[in-house]
């Protein structure tokens, strides 16, 4: 997928101040609160430019692209993402994460509380993710949620590229993440013209990058990459919620070619 990303991006993610996994461990940002976007992809070579003096860049293995395949689970009758599409506070996404150029793999809960943070576990896997959990991540699972692991079955894989900054003096970090990509067992929808943004920190404030979003006039928007993709895949579920971020996404990625 790194393939796919244009010479400009890569160029300008190439100008950055590198960091490496071991000086991001300070910048973990397991219980947080973020902030999300949608960009249009022919922005992000301005953008970038205009974040380089004040972010450095995540270095893995010599790659500052790195590919991420994330596979979510979710009950029979898709629990977790009608608590999403309620509305509902303190709720959960369940997820396998293969990190591809480090070569790690992580049994992962996402946690959003009614006080709007994120609260991040994870356990990490001895193989890649596969369609049935193993026993350590069961009891994991059965530790970190109310739900029965036998009870959650994997039911799509979101793939994309993603570039990772980290702020030189506050603690913050940015996610920008491209070629967004969907698909289960039958089918498969793709986005190559729109990046998600998220920045991440313990209370959001002074972030020159929302400065940067008022600039720009993009707004936040809370965007949920599993919900993205189950509304993508599975036409039929109910979805009233996230209608206008589809097709806001959508109009993105056409208008974008």
């Amino acid at each position: 997928m790194i393939d796919l990303v244009s010479p400009g991006i890569i160029e300008y993610a190439g100008a950055f101040e590198s960091i490496s996994l071991a000086q991001i461990e300070a910048v973990k940002l397991m219980n947080r609160v973020d902030a999300k976007f949608l960009i249009p992809v022919s922005l992000l070579p301005a953008l970038l430019s205009d974040l380089l003096p004040s972010y450095q860049v995540l270095e893995v293995n010599n790659y500052r692209l790195c590919e991420y395949q994330t596979l979510y689970f979710d009950t029979p009758d898709f629990r977790l993402y009608h608590e999403h599409q309620r509305g509902r506070h303190n709720r959960y996404k369940i997820r396998q994460r293969y990190y591809v150029q480090s070569d790690t793999a992580f049994t992962e809960v996402k946690f959003k509380n009614n006080k709007g943070r994120t609260i991040k576990t994870r356990i990490q896997n001895k193989h890649f993710p596969g369609f049935v959990l193993d026993e350590e991540s069961k009891t994991f699972l059965a530790e970190q949620t109310p739900f029965n692991p036998a009870s959650l079955q994997p039911m799509l894989w979101v793939d994309y590229t993603r570039l990772t900054l980290v702020h030189r003096t506050s603690v913050e970090r940015l996610t920008l993440d491209l070629n967004l990509s969907f698909r289960n067992a039958t089918s498969q929808e793709s986005y190559p013209q729109v990046v998600i943004a998220e920045v991440k920190q313990e209370s959001l404030r002074n972030s020159y990058f929302l400065h940067l979003m008022k600039q720009y006039q993009l707004r936040e928007g809370s965007i949920s990459k599993y919900c993205l993709g189950v509304i993508s895949l599975y036409h039929r579920i109910k979805q009233n919620r996230f209608k206008a971020k589809l097709r806001y996404l959508q109009k993105l990625n056409s208008q974008s070619r």
